[in-house]
Order: C-alpha cells, then sequence, then structure tokens
C-alpha cells in the first residue's frame, strides 16, 4: 500500500463574517439545561448564548455542547454551566485571529458582534473555521 500524503496550507484568508453561522439562539441564565439541550436539538447548533434580564443586550455567556455533556445528571441551568465572560469578534475580523483568540480562550465558540452596535450577530465555531481552512486553494490530498 501506498503511503498517505496530506499538504496541508496555512489559513490565510477569508473573514469572520464570510464563515460565520449567522442568528443567535438564546436563553435566560435561569434556563433548565434540559430545555438548553432541547434547543440544540431543534436549532442543530453547538451552542446557545446566554442573556440576563437587563436591557442592554450584552450577552452574560455561552453554553456549549461540551458545557452541557460535562454538567449531565445535574439539575443545573444555562447560568450554572455557561462560559461567562463572552468572547466576541466584529464580522471584518480575519479568521487567524479568530482562530487565535478561540485557542487564547480555550472556546469554541465566539460571539460575533456588529462593529457598530455591539450587538451580537452570529456564531463561529471551531467548525465554521475547520470548513474555511478545508475551502483554502492549496490543499493537497493523496490517500491511495
Amino acid at each position: 500500500m501506498a503511503p498517505m500524503t496530506v499538504t496541508v496550507p496555512e489559513l490565510t484568508t477569508g473573514t469572520v463574517g464570510e464563515a460565520m453561522s449567522p442568528g443567535v439562539i438564546t436563553c435566560l441564565p435561569e434556563t433548565p439545561l434540559k430545555v438548553v439541550a432541547r434547543m440544540m436539538a431543534t436549532y442543530r447548533v453547538h451552542s446557545i448564548v446566554v442573556f440576563g434580564h437587563d436591557d442592554d443586550l450584552a450577552p452574560w455567556g455561552v453554553v456549549s455542547d461540551m458545557d452541557l455533556v460535562t454538567a449531565l445528571g445535574t439539575n443545573g441551568t444555562a447560568g450554572s454551566v455557561a462560559a461567562s465572560p463572552v468572547v466576541t469578534t466584529t464580522p471584518d475580523e480575519t479568521l487567524v485571529r479568530a482562530a487565535q483568540l478561540m485557542r487564547e480562550h480555550g472556546t469554541a465558540h465566539l460571539l460575533v458582534v456588529a462593529g457598530d452596535t455591539r450587538l451580537p450577530i452570529g456564531v463561529l465555531s471551531t467548525l465554521d473555521v475547520a470548513t474555511a481552512f478545508a475551502a483554502e486553494p492549496g490543499l493537497t490530498e493523496n490517500f491511495g
């Protein structure tokens, strides 16, 4: 059998706005984790943004699928497991910088906020970055 060869270039192009998933699914801190799980399953997402009761529309935290799995068997709420503070980025940020933010903060999801209003407009996940990376020109595959 011939050896497998894979040449992988660095992610060099693209912006958060081009790769992000638009829209934000939200809940309140007191939302039971079973409801959060149903939301993830219904909308086929890996994170839910937690907002408080104030009127400033600032996100309070993010519950990821891993947070949910870690808390299975508890009677937890979104607020009890959400990662906080929320790590944000803007649509015009490069994917390279977004990936760096993910590494620095140990998160798989960045909340994308509008540059002018800081209001949430989408989510960038590690899967979104991987999808953009896979689409980069210059990827050579030889699995034969």
